[in-house]
């Protein structure tokens, strides 16, 4: 059995839910690539009582033909193919009903189920009538069900009205690797890589299982990097668009969406990204914006209004994969090998420093925890001046019960970082300006998160903390 990385929280749950003494419905969700199969086929192998997977794209015949095809491979035995949903379902109840009367758990386990909806088959329907009918009435029934269409998750499985009103007892949102989970994998898969390269492999691949285990351990990072995405036949030049199309029916709508915030660097609001598409403020967009944060895609960061708090958010592109392929590959040509023939350039050099600020921001308890703090009670949240000109702002500010608020900085560089005197008054001007326009009556210190940590000189003191590349892989 291969080596499961990370995921100890999921798997520490689903085991609770395996030992449950009752009937458990499990729905679980995440981005394409991300490791949602992985984890259940690892986990439950060999004891699983049926297993099928959607077909991407199929018709309901084809999908009809999977199903077949999958009783078969756990020796049910189907004299036809069922004409439709119901009565494929129905063909597993009576397929299972010799193993829910056995000692241990049934463990059921449908993969890409949003694949299952071909041409309005009501396949949501039929699952409802399933569980509601049969599965649930035996203790030892576990139901899985999983989807990369996050969005069609939620609203047909999570959140329906239907006939799977609050029947699921358990949903599990699968994220993408962080920082330490990353160096566990290459580690285990003999990369002999220093925590920069791997730095730097994260602000690629972010964090997502399969485009790490495309990696090589006998070439460098930028040999890789070449040969996936700048290569003749690279594996990576076409995954931009297979991930939208499969997380959405219509993707383009979300791809307006994903290449604003991506030209935005600093993130916009709802209506900002309403004007910049020409299109209105409603809550069709609205929806959309949900869909692609409930994907890990988009980030949406709480804004700290002066003396109040109200969700005036901003939205920020999250996503390191679809940063780096918009940045570089989404181009009329693409030079073979560009990633070699451009190393310290003036375009790598500035994704590099946008790259880190995006990194940074997902590993916020990792920056609590270097800063001591993580036994605190905080809020955390973004900054925008509303008053100074041009405005200022600030991606991460924590808010402590301790009365300190940390304002942090995010800063990449191949050294210990230097602050010299622009920067300085510009850190000190951002502090300033917080405080007054935010009425902010607790302490503010300036916290510094740098690849190597700080320089000494006569500028540095006017960062209270310096959290490092180091910390982040806590």
């Amino acid at each position: 059995m291969e080596k499961i990385i990370g995921r100890e929280n999921e798997i520490a749950l689903l085991n609770h839910l395996e030992n449950s003494c009752k009937a458990e419905f499990i729905a679980i969700y995440g981005r394409r690539r991300v490791g949602k199969t992985f984890l259940i086929d690892q986990l439950y192998r060999d004891r699983l009582a049926f297993r099928m997977v959607g077909v991407i794209d199929g018709s309901l015949e084809d999908q009809m033909i999977a199903f077949k095809d999958a009783m078969e491979d756990f020796g049910y035995q189907l004299d036809n193919e069922p004409k439709d949903w119901m009565h494929a379902f129905i063909s597993l109840k009576k397929a299972l009903l010799k193993r829910v009367g056995n000692d241990g758990r049934c463990i059921i386990f449908i993969d890409e189920l949003p694949a299952l909806d071909a041409e309005n088959s009501n396949v949501a329907q039929a699952i409802g009538y399933f569980w509601n009918n049969w599965a649930k009435l035996h203790d030892n029934i576990t139901l899985i069900v999983c989807g990369s269409a996050t969005s069609w998750m939620i609203k047909n499985v999570i959140d329906d009205h239907g006939g799977l009103h609050d029947r699921i007892t358990q949903e599990m949102h699968i994220h993408p690797f962080r920082l330490k989970e990353v160096e566990n994998y290459l580690i285990t898969n003999d990369f002999h890589w220093n925590r920069l390269m791997i730095l730097q492999t994260y602000m690629v691949f972010g964090g997502v299982p399969y485009y790490l285990s495309l990696l090589h351990p006998n070439e460098s990072l930028v040999q890789n990097i070449d040969r996936l995405f700048f290569g003749t036949n690279g594996e990576m030049r076409r995954e931009y668009e297979r991930l939208l199309s499969t997380l959405y029916k219509s993707p383009k709508i979300y791809m307006n969406i994903i290449r604003i915030l991506c030209d935005s660097k600093k993130g916009l609001t709802r209506q900002e990204i309403a004007d910049k598409l020409k299109i209105n403020n409603n809550g069709h967009l609205g929806d959309k914006l949900d869909e692609l944060v409930c994907c890990d895609i988009v980030r949406k960061l709480p804004v700290r209004e002066k003396k109040i708090k109200r969700n005036e958010s901003i939205f920020q592109l999250r996503d390191l994969f679809c940063i780096f392929y918009l940045t570089f590959i989404n181009k009329t040509d693409v030079e073979l090998n560009y990633w070699s023939h451009h190393i310290n350039t003036p375009e790598i050099n500035t994704w590099l420093g946008l790259s880190f600020e995006r990194v940074a921001m997902e590993h916020v308890e990792q920056i609590k925890q270097g800063l001591g703090i993580s036994g605190i009670s905080t809020l955390t949240y973004s900054w925008r001046s509303k008053d100074n000109t041009p405005g200022a702002q600030i991606d991460l500010v924590i808010e402590r019960a301790d009365m300190i608020v940390n304002l942090c900085e995010a800063k990449y560089s191949m050294s210990a970082f230097e602050i010299d005197k622009d920067e300085y008054e510009k850190l000190l001007n951002r502090a300033q300006t917080f405080t007054k326009e935010t009425g902010m009556r607790h302490a503010v210190w300036i916290t510094m998160l740098c690849t190597f940590g700080l320089k000494n000189n006569s500028y540095s003191s006017v960062a209270q903390n310096v959290i490092t590349m180091d910390d982040l892989f806590a």
